[in-house]
Order: C-alpha cells, then sequence, then structure tokens
C-alpha cells in the first residue's frame, strides 16, 4: 500500500480539487483507493456526496484501525472509498498534542488499511501542527499544488525549511504548478524561477479553470462533466506522471 497526501501550507490553491480527481482516476485505472478527508470543511467529501457520521467521532480517529474502518464509506465509483470529515476533526491538533510519538500516529493507524487498499489519498487543511507531521511521517509522497505567484512561492520555500528545521524527508515533497494562467506575465516568469531553483517539479501544469470551480456545482471529479476540456486531461496528465513516482516511493 501506498501513502500519498495533497497538501500545502496555503488555503485556495486547489489542493483538495487534485486529491479528488487523482483519487478518481487511481479508482478507475483499477487501483483500490481509499480518500481519507482530514479536512473538518470536508470539501473532498462534499464532492463525491458522501455525508460523515452525525456521531462525534474525531477524538477516536488516531486510537485503532477498527475505529478508523467503521467509517469507510463507499463512493459512487469503483474501486473508491471515502472518509468523509467531520466537523470534530478541528481538534485533531490539540488531540496529537497529548499522544507519546504524536507524529507517528496516522502511519500506524493506516497500516491496518493494507490488506484492502493499495492507495490512500489523504486531502490536508492548509496549516501546519502536529497534524501535518503526522502526514509528512505517514506519506510516501507529498504533492504540493503552487500557483506561481510571489506569495506561493513563499509559502512553499518556508514549507521546505521546515522539512530541513524538523529532519523530514525532503525527497517525499514533490511540488506542481496549480491554477496557472499563461497569459500572465507574472505566473511565467514565477514558474521559470521556481523551476530553476527546484528540480523537481512535475511537468503537467494544471491549468486555471471554470471546469474546475465547477465541480462544487456537479458534485463529482471533472472526468464526469468536462471530459475532452484541457482541466481534465492535466488531471489525467498529472496522474499518469505520478504513476512512476508513487511506484519508486
Amino acid at each position: 500500500m501506498r501513502v500519498i497526501s495533497c497538501y500545502s501550507m496555503k488555503g485556495g490553491v486547489g489542493k483538495t480539487a487534485t486529491a479528488v480527481n487523482i483519487a478518481y482516476w487511481a479508482a478507475k485505472s483499477g487501483i483500490k483507493t481509499l480518500l481519507i478527508d482530514l479536512d473538518p470543511q470536508g470539501a473532498s467529501s462534499f464532492y463525491f456526496r458522501v455525508k460523515p457520521t452525525k456521531k462525534n467521532w474525531g477524538s477516536k480517529f488516531f486510537k485503532a484501525y477498527k475505529e478508523l474502518v467503521q467509517h469507510v464509506k463507499a463512493s459512487d465509483y469503483e474501486n473508491l472509498d471515502i472518509i468523509p470529515a467531520h466537523l470534530s476533526f478541528r481538534n485533531f491538533d490539540t488531540m496529537l498534542g497529548d499522544y507519546n510519538k504524536r507524529t507517528a500516529r496516522l502511519r500506524k493507524i493506516l497500516k491496518g488499511m493494507s490488506k484492502e487498499y493499495k492507495l490512500v489519498v489523504l486531502d490536508c487543511p492548509p496549516t501546519i501542527g502536529y497534524l501535518s507531521e503526522s502526514v509528512f511521517t505517514a506519506s510516501d509522497l507529498i504533492f504540493v499544488p503552487v500557483i506561481p505567484t510571489t506569495l506561493s512561492e513563499r509559502t512553499y520555500e518556508q514549507l521546505n525549511q521546515f522539512f530541513k528545521k524538523f529532519n523530514y524527508k525532503r525527497n517525499r515533497l514533490v511540488p506542481f504548478f496549480s491554477m496557472v494562467q499563461m497569459q500572465k506575465v507574472l505566473h511565467k516568469r514565477t514558474m521559470e524561477t521556481m523551476r530553476s531553483r527546484y528540480n523537481n517539479f512535475m511537468d503537467t501544469i494544471i491549468p486555471f479553470s471554470i471546469d474546475i470551480e465547477n465541480m462544487g456545482e456537479h458534485r463529482a471529479p471533472v472526468d464526469t462533466y468536462a471530459r475532452s476540456r484541457p482541466a481534465n486531461k492535466a488531471y489525467f496528465s498529472l496522474w499518469k506522471e505520478m504513476i512512476p513516482l508513487i511506484k519508486k516511493s
């Protein structure tokens, strides 16, 4: 089993849209996939039309595999299951702060999923704290969407510095450009600058697109309603580029 995460310290960069579409393409490729929505806002759960239980169960999330598996729900797509977010997930940092070996908790819990799933996709909230560190430890690869702007460039540098300071494996970070508008000089210039500084940016570029924004209206991956459009082709290309990286991780 491989665990990948879609993570960024910055919100509004296309993280959840990526998690949803990559999980969809993985499942469509025949890979038994579990998407775990760790963001209490529950956007990826919403896109997949999966509702959380009314039970306030976030306090048990890191207790044992048997607690987690009870909240797995089937999606509308073959090979794809979801653990939807719950508002109680907002307390994860506080909860983890009370645990010994807190950064290893998520990895330990996810091991129980290996008999059922080949791929786990984590959709992460845009924060940096104990939950994020658990994600960094549990993930084989961390895919980081970066809008090619000055602030996003700065945020990605801060993430790299955090990994360096706390001895996390920086080779797990795999950035790619998201919400790109090629007509903008700033976007082109920033991409050139960042590619020259970081040699591990993915080739695929996810464009800024109304088709991606419409995921909220359709509550579905882009392929289901805009199959021939550039945004869908970009996500499929991103998935194909991810496959050999995931296999090597």
